[in-house]
């Protein structure tokens, strides 16, 4: 009796995407310094060495060794347990606002470019007199009124960032609901929210994905510009904006303090760089470079 031939199984999304991404080095590279900036956020609270918040004035301005790996700042904290800890900060920030942005655009962007065109009109107004606005001048005009919080600051990212995911979604919802299918669909009395839902939104939500994940390390560096400036998250929070600043007030006693602030955003930016570059170039056929 001749043997049946079973093929195996297909390997699932992220099995192949992980296989093709492996074929990247930057990618590689990427998704590495991710997981790792994750990690120290999910485990800060198990990995800190010391307590960030421990004051130990007889420990001052010690420079890095293997006791303080980062040294201590001006009242003898130690900055590595400081920069695990904001690690939180950061990707809070970051992912929490990005995404609560990204679904407000959705929402709006779906309305707009599906919607009547008084209503399209109407949003569109919207997001131009938002998007118009400077970014830190709107960030710095926010805080002022509202005063320094972690709510106020993710407030002002959710506010600065959901007009341009709106103006995405809305492009692409204009440029895909009108094609043969939807037509097709639409001809067969089909509720517009099942057309938004399960016909418009698969073909869009991909690209704006990647986005949004390569926009996380500018309200990361947004964020901490803001503590730098005293407009963000008010102190003791180890936020990495506060390190760099509290670094920079004693750059000529202590530079360690500057550096061990740095080097997370630094690593953090390019991780979410590299790894969102690579997606792009996976996920989309058109700059496809792997098989």
């Amino acid at each position: 009796m001749a043997d049946v031939g079973v093929e195996p199984a297909a390997p699932g999304f992220f099995a192949d995407l992980f296989r093709r991404l492996r074929g990247d080095p930057l990618g590689m590279m990427g998704l590495t310094l991710v997981l790792l900036v994750l990690f120290c956020a999910l485990t800060a609270s198990w990995i800190t060495p010391y307590n960030p918040f421990k004051i130990q004035v007889l420990e001052r301005f010690q420079s890095p060794s293997l006791v303080h790996i980062f040294g201590t700042d001006g009242l003898g904290r130690d900055v590595f347990s400081r920069v695990i800890t904001g690690s939180q900060i950061a990707l809070g920030v970051g992912v929490f606002s990005v995404t609560v942005a990204l679904i407000l655009g959705l929402i709006l962007g779906l309305v707009a470019g599906y919607g009547r065109r008084w209503l399209d009109n109407a949003l569109l107004l919207l997001f131009d007199s938002v998007f118009s606005f400077p970014t830190v001048m709107l960030g710095l005009t926010v805080i002022t009124l509202f005063g320094p919080s972690l709510a106020t600051l993710i407030s002002v990212v959710i506010i600065i960032m959901t007009p341009g995911y709106a103006r995405l979604v809305r492009t692409a919802t204009l440029s895909v609901k009108n094609s043969e299918y939807v037509l097709a669909i639409r001809s067969l009395g089909s509720p517009r929210w099942r057309i938004l839902l399960i016909h418009i939104l698969p073909n869009i939500i991909g690209p704006l994905l990647i986005i949004a994940s390569m926009d996380i390390p500018g309200v990361i560096a947004l964020e901490a510009g803001l503590t730098y400036l005293g407009m963000g998250i008010p102190p003791p929070a180890p936020s990495w904006g506060r390190i760099l600043q509290e670094g920079f007030d004693s750059i000529r006693d202590a530079p360690w303090i500057v550096i061990g602030g740095g080097i997370p955003l630094i690593f953090t930016t390019l991780g979410f760089t590299f790894l969102g570059e690579a997606l792009r170039d996976l996920l989309d056929p058109k700059l496809r470079r792997f098989v």
